[in-house]
């Protein structure tokens, strides 16, 4: 690695942190860079990316914390089906790879989730008010998904939460508790796979932390007038690199 790798990787570290505590999607930035600055194969820049994403969400969880939104009581629902489908998504990736028909399928997904994150849900509050079954199902879904690919996970988990009862603000909270505990539980699969550069990982992580704390500062302070338009613009990007446009 030389100065320069360092310097982009970091950086883009920090904005996807921001990005991800707001929204969702930043790891489009950081999987790309670390696959053409780094180098690195795409199943080797997903695993290394996933120790970056444990940082920031655990660090915009302590965020949340110190501006008085706590995110562990209403996440707890979810936790479960979110873990196993996590476990999962992660062991099917890892051994058995063919993401490419699925990242253009589910960038033709993600249109219905842009209209989705632009109509205001109707529920709005501080706790989950979907039917057990329905929970359960849709979060394993997530969770797969998350297992699997991680980019654009929290996007899918804050517009299923803001829909099952959440505001904006502790919809985000819960999403980092639910993506710091998913993301354990899957990179012990990509470290056992070799597939982590260590080196990107440690760089990419303390990006990741910081911009993770800043965004959960932001999220809470600005609120959904802040949130939203991250979000939209989040939800854009992620669906035009999943369909090839960039």
């Amino acid at each position: 690695m030389d100065s320069l790798q360092i310097a982009l990787v970091a950086g883009a570290g920090v904005v996807a942190g921001v990005v991800n505590a707001m929204a969702g999607g930043g790891s489009l930035l950081t999987v790309s860079l670390l696959t053409v600055v780094g180098d690195l194969g795409g199943l080797v820049a997903n695993g290394t990316n996933r120790i970056g994403v444990l940082t920031q969400n655990v660090a915009s969880v302590a965020g949340f914390r110190r501006e008085g939104v706590s995110g562990l009581g209403q996440a707890v629902p979810v936790l479960i089906p979110s873990l196993v489908g996590s476990l999962i998504g992660a062991y099917a990736v890892s051994n058995l790879l063919s993401d490419t028909a699925f990242e253009r399928i589910f960038g033709i997904l993600m249109v219905p989730l842009l209209i989705l994150s632009l109509r205001p849900p109707k529920a709005r509050g501080d706790d989950i008010v979907w039917p057990r079954a329905l929970t359960v199902v849709v979060f394993f879904a997530i969770g797969l998904y998350g297992g699997a690919f991680q980019v654009g996970v929290g996007l899918i988990l804050v517009l299923a939460l803001s829909h099952a009862g959440l505001d904006l603000v502790n919809a985000n909270a819960v999403k980092v508790v639910v993506i710091a505990v998913l993301t354990a539980v899957a990179v012990p699969v990509f470290i056992l796979n070799d597939q982590v550069h260590w080196g990107f990982a440690v760089i990419v992580a303390v990006g990741f932390a910081v911009g993770g704390w800043l965004g959960a500062r932001l999220a809470v302070r600005g609120g959904e007038r802040v949130i939203r338009p991250v979000l939209v613009v989040a939800v854009v990007g992620l669906a035009g690199r999943m369909l090839g446009l960039y």
